[in-house]
């Protein structure tokens, strides 16, 4: 049995990799750095690895690294990452590789891989390797810090992962109430022959922050949300829950995700703290489709 919150420090926007049986996730800035690694070997116990990208692109303005995610290429290993870029003063997605999931991962572009400065930035990349090997990214318009909307993107990547390549697609934007003004976070989930897109909905220092999902048959679409409303959602034990990933252990799934004490939304202590909530896939009773089901959050989960 484990309790939740598995990491008490303040570690945002966690991502998780898995390589050779042990768990390293990675998050947005904090104390530890500008990208801080944890090591665990069952997603329950982490140890503090260190600063995974201690170098700062040519482009990037320190300060803002935010939600790093890591995806396998051959031999090594590539960082999604968001920072500030200095020239458009907006943030950015940039690319950088490490030979080992610890780090250290280097970016040396003088420009960042994507900076869409006309719709507010670009933040949240998050890779996604379909069956057939083919490589996409997904992200978010940073369009709530200029007022217009936000838009979840796709669009495919080279085979090394280094480049974009085609032309991105807008997928999803914030159009239900719960969501405010913002949606955030992409991460895709194969499952049953079909694709699921979670995503979260709102201000992250809100208590009003939780996580929707949408399903389609393509990673390119079209996506539909299901649900009116969120499938994880701030409770007594945990508020504003959100901006994760999924991960198997053993056969069974987990979503990796943030969420702060309650009472605490936005104050610097503890900060996001790192949950573990069990996700699971059962049949709609609209239409007998498999819907993904956040048990959470939780005090406990049983892991075995």
């Amino acid at each position: 049995m484990a309790t939740n919150p598995v990491y008490l420090t303040n570690f945002p926007d966690p991502a998780v990799l898995e390589v050779d049986g042990t768990y390293w996730a990675y998050a947005t800035r904090n104390t530890n750095g500008t990208m801080p690694v944890l090591r665990s070997a069952d997603l329950v116990r982490w140890a503090e690895v260190g600063d995974g990208m201690p170098d700062l692109a040519p482009w990037v303005e320190p300060g803002l690294n935010w939600a790093p995610e890591v995806a396998v290429a051959g031999e090594r290993y590539v960082a999604y990452y968001t920072a500030h870029d200095r020239v458009t003063d907006v943030q950015a997605v940039g690319v950088a590789v490490a030979d080992a999931p610890q780090g250290p991962f280097r970016d040396h572009a003088e420009r960042p891989l994507l900076c869409q400065d006309h719709e507010g930035g670009s933040i949240d990349a998050s890779p996604f390797t379909d069956a057939d090997g083919v490589r996409w990214l997904l992200w978010k318009n940073d369009g709530n810090h200029v007022g217009v909307d936000t838009w979840i993107y796709v669009q495919r990547l080279s085979d090394d992962g280094l480049r974009l390549e085609g032309e991105p697609l807008r997928i999803l934007k914030q159009d239900q109430e719960w969501e405010g003004d913002l949606v955030e976070g992409p991460y895709v989930w194969p499952h049953g022959g079909r694709y699921y897109l979670f995503y979260s909905g709102n201000g992250f220092a809100s208590d009003r922050y939780g996580v929707g999902y949408a399903v389609a048959d393509a990673v390119t679409g079209p996506w539909v949300k299901p649900l009116d409303g969120p499938i994880m959602a701030t409770n007594e034990l945990a508020a504003g829950p959100g901006h994760g990933m999924v991960v198997e252990r053993d056969g069974r799934t987990w979503y990796v995700h943030h969420a702060w004490p309650p009472g605490a939304v936005g104050a610097p202590e503890p900060g996001r703290q790192t949950w573990l909530t069990e996700l699971t896939f059962e049949p709609s009773p609209d239409d007998g489709a498999d819907r993904p089901v956040l048990h959470g959050p939780r005090a406990e989960v049983a892991l075995d």
